[in-house]
């Protein structure tokens, strides 16, 4: 028989079990609150070092805990909450000041002067482009070309319209609300945006980054509430819904079976993906002057162009998509710390939100995810799945389009989704890049 001092101190012991198997970013509770006191501790005795050391410490501890608090909010975590707070809380606690000094300056050292932004932007455009399989790139693009180019008119046309109606200048609407929404999310968006405006226009960088990032944030909101809604229609109509199939013939089930298992983990291929993606870049940087259009976005096109090409081994290819794996999971949320310390105003944060503006930004989803339906109808596709893969063209990057398609449950659909987000989202930067050339 179990003694009473024993039964009285089980529940006390599954508690701390309970705590100690809590994990954030794959750590116990235990040992993150244990890494967090150690860099508090050298933050308030001045020890902290003013450089990558400190820069990582307190950007990827604060990373971890605000994205883990991000999905376990009622739905907050569905739209978006991770990168929400990541981005809001440090913006408001600098337009506050209630950050430390010594945090603030490490963060600085790591985001402005050793350039993590650019590392991370060179990792992910090498590795989300080249790392995508060929066949599946080419022939699904094709398939998603007509669609997704209407969808595109239709948002930039709605978007321009509406936003006149409010007293918005078409040129903002374009450069500023439209394209950070159909841009492919903040990594491989926002940030190639925001750099290459500031360096056409002569605006400081974390001006234009408060101005693109709340676009992008509402519309990937809309597009998920999107993709939920026409689940249930779908359900309501069978007639348009092919349940995760795209084509009606079936013809794409045919092409996802091309899709091969990922490799194995290959450290030495992801040190020769991290060499290719910081020499894309620095080729964008060569192409610049050359050209007249921003390195990072000449990146793009370069990464996209020798993938067709198949001018790049595809073992380095692997190497590439691993690296951009890496820095994708375990970067992602500290470089949005950096971004809404450093980056992000808080006043024009908080400015740009207005109802006109969530009216603009909605009615841009809205009227792209309607063309895909219609459209995609009318090319013998599921409407409901052609309209889902539509509005992943306005997703947050990866996780973006995870939200989209999980709201939809419709994961089956996601290398399609990948060429809507990536390829579409890529093509925007350049053309809108290209434009405010010519118009600015």
């Amino acid at each position: 028989m179990e003694s009473p001092s024993i039964a009285q101190d089980a529940p006390a012991l599954g508690r701390f079990s309970a705590f100690t198997q809590f994990r954030i970013g794959g750590m116990p509770l235990p040992m993150f609150a244990a890494l967090t006191l150690v860099t508090a501790l050298a933050i308030a005795s001045g020890r902290l070092p003013n450089d990558m050391i400190g820069g990582f410490a307190v950007l990827m501890l604060s990373g971890l805990l605000l994205s883990e608090i991000g999905r376990r909010i009622p739905l907050l975590r569905h739209i978006g909450g991770p990168a929400i707070l990541c981005l809001f809380v440090p913006s408001a606690l600098i337009g506050y000041g209630l950050m430390e000094p010594a945090a603030l300056k490490t963060i600085t050292t790591t985001m402005k002067t050793a350039n993590l932004q650019y590392l991370y932007i060179a990792c992910l455009v090498a590795g989300s482009i080249l790392g995508m399989n060929r066949k599946i790139l080419i022939q699904g693009f094709l398939k998603m070309f007509v669609p997704l180019l209407a969808g595109t008119a239709a948002a930039v046309a709605a978007g321009i319209l509406v936003g006149l109606a409010f007293g918005y200048d078409p040129k903002h609407t374009f450069f500023f609300i439209v394209v950070p929404i159909l841009g492919g999310g903040i990594g491989e968006g926002v940030l190639p945006l925001s750099i290459g405006y500031s360096q056409i226009l002569g605006t400081p960088q974390g001006d234009l980054i408060a101005s693109l990032v709340p676009a992008a944030l509402i519309g990937n909101v809309v597009a998920i509430l999107s993709a939920g809604l026409l689940k249930r229609f779908g359900e309501q109509h069978r007639r348009y819904s092919g349940d995760g199939v795209l084509v009606r013939t079936g013809e794409d089930q045919e092409l996802l079976r091309e899709k091969k298992d990922e490799a194995p983990l290959d450290l030495k291929l992801m040190g020769a993906g991290l060499l290719l993606g910081c020499s894309l870049f620095i080729l964008g940087e060569l192409l610049a002057p050359l050209t007249g259009i921003p390195g990072p976005v000449l990146m793009i096109v370069a990464a996209a162009l020798l993938k067709v090409v198949r001018s790049i081994p595809e073992s380095m290819e692997t190497g590439a998509y691993q690296m951009y794996k890496f820095m994708s999971t375990n970067l992602t949320f500290a470089i949005l710390v950096g971004l809404g310390t450093l980056f992000v105003s808080w006043d024009k944060l908080m400015a740009a939100f207005s109802p006109a503006y969530f009216v603009i930004c909605a009615v841009i989803v809205l009227a792209m995810v309607a063309a895909g339906f219609f459209v995609g109808a009318w090319l013998k596709m599921y409407p409901v799945e052609s309209a889902i893969v539509t509005a992943c063209h306005s997703g947050l990057g990866g996780t973006g389009d995870v939200a989209i398609l999980s709201s939809s449950n419709r994961m089956g659909l996601m290398p399609f989704a990948q060429i809507s987000t990536r390829i579409g989202g890529a093509a925007m930067v350049v053309i809108a890049t290209v434009l405010m050339k010519l118009f600015y």
